[in-house]
């Protein structure tokens, strides 16, 4: 059972308890303590946790209240801290040079780029050096997943000091400047050696940890041994959407007194949040976080290409309906919603809907021009060529159709052809179904 089905368990029988007794918060306890046990939190520092749950929740002077909502409040704010107690913020400027460090498969390079990406879309000009000359097709992959964005990449296969050099003069021309170091398959000294000189050289104002929360406990190791030897301002901890040690790991930088600044929850270039333990928690338990979606729809939105259209067309809907699957899968979003997120909806409706939308862009395409522009001339005889040009079920089209008539009101006959992150929102509840 994953940390997010546990703690929703646990909550639930505190909410849902006839009476809670001495029995029944013992019971609870233990059903926490096997929870964060099973994901990899340091065992004593779990027993000290649940310890003082329980004392305080059965403390004599506080029989008069409700201990309902004492044990949902006491359990609530110890998992915070536990988490990370409070949200950083990595506050960047023109100018700053961020080196990023970590081991082999910590997934460095790929946040190099993902961190890029953010601030660029924040308005700074930013990019990526890379300065990993050990693994091969290391300066592809940066390539790659700069592809689709604004992200510029300068690296090669030469000495990493060779290579900052090299492009030193055109660094210069960016507001922030994100650097991929070289990694290893252990913690060893060759490692450190090799981007102390790299720090000497560069002198970057930032330095960040890359750790995989697959690791556990295990983060604790390598957060202590890379603060020995460097200046550490924060960590980002990747592959936080697939583990079920994430609360391994956080607790260990937690013990560490290291900041979590962001975590990484997919393979997407977006797929990149700010680390909040409150909102992040709230997610877990099914009650949805609005803060972190909006900012997800904020860098998920592509600036419009400026136009003047005197009407929202077909286009223009598909348009804005694959700027809403930027977000990420319907399933992961719901997690966002509160009143969705704790639905239990069925994984394979999600995915069926997903499939769905995509063949709506079939649809479109094998449409005239005139008929994206004015759709209200589809009649049936266009309904029919139309779905046996696209291999697109007659009543798809006619669903899309509806949509397009709904969304339309959203954005509003003669209006902006872009949504604000409220109308995209809307939009993306409205295919929730």
């Amino acid at each position: 059972m994953s940390l997010k089905e546990s703690l929703r368990g646990i909550f639930n029988r505190i909410k849902n308890a006839v009476l809670i007794d001495k029995k029944e918060i013992d019971e609870i306890i233990k059903d926490l303590q096997k929870a964060l046990i099973s994901s990899d939190v340091d065992t004593n520092l779990t027993i000290s946790l649940c310890k003082e749950i329980r004392d305080l929740a059965l403390r004599e002077d506080l029989k008069s209240v409700d201990k309902r909502e004492l044990l949902t409040k006491l359990v609530y704010e110890k998992l915070i801290n536990l988490l990370g107690e409070k949200a950083y913020e990595l506050k960047l400027e023109k100018g700053d040079r961020v080196l990023l460090i970590g081991l082999y498969g910590s997934g460095k390079t790929t946040t190099t780029i993902k961190l890029a990406n953010y601030y660029a879309k924040k308005g700074f000009k930013t990019c990526v050096v890379g300065l990993d000359v050990h693994r091969p097709a290391a300066h592809e992959q940066l390539l790659q997943y700069a592809k689709n964005t604004s992200v510029k990449v300068f690296s090669d296969d030469k000495d990493p000091i060779k290579i900052w050099k090299n492009f030193e003069h055109q660094i210069k021309k960016f507001d922030i400047v994100f650097i991929d170091s070289a990694g290893r398959d252990a913690l060893n000294e060759d490692l450190i050696k090799e981007i102390k000189e790299i720090y000497n050289e560069i002198k970057p104002t930032h330095v960040l940890l890359i750790i995989p929360a697959d690791i556990g406990q295990a983060a604790k190791k390598q957060a202590e041994f890379f603060s020995k030897a460097l200046n550490i301002d924060g960590i980002v901890l990747t592959r936080m959407d697939g583990t079920a040690k994430a609360g391994g790991a956080l607790a260990s930088c937690k013990q560490t007194n290291a900041k979590v600044f962001f975590i990484g929850v997919g393979e997407k270039v977006n797929d990149i949040e700010r680390f909040d333990p409150k909102s992040y928690l709230q997610r877990i338990l099914g009650l949805g976080d609005l803060e972190s979606l909006i900012e997800k729809i904020k860098l998920s939105i592509e600036k419009p290409k400026p136009k003047q259209k005197e009407d929202f067309t077909l286009v223009d809907f598909y348009e804005q309906i694959k700027q809403m699957q930027n977000l990420g899968p319907l399933k992961k979003i719901m997690e966002f919603i509160p009143g969705i997120s704790g639905l239990k909806i069925p994984t394979q409706l999600l995915d069926l809907q997903e499939q769905k939308i995509k063949r709506w862009g079939y649809a479109i395409d094998s449409m005239t021009k005139e008929e994206r522009e004015n759709p209200d001339i589809i009649d049936s005889s266009r309904l029919n060529r139309i779905s046996k040009g696209s291999h697109v079920p007659v009543s798809e089209i006619k669903e899309m159709l509806k949509q397009y008539k709904l969304v339309k009101e959203f954005v509003g006959k003669g209006k902006g052809m872009a949504f604000d992150e409220k109308t995209l929102l809307k939009l993306k509840r409205r295919f929730i179904r």
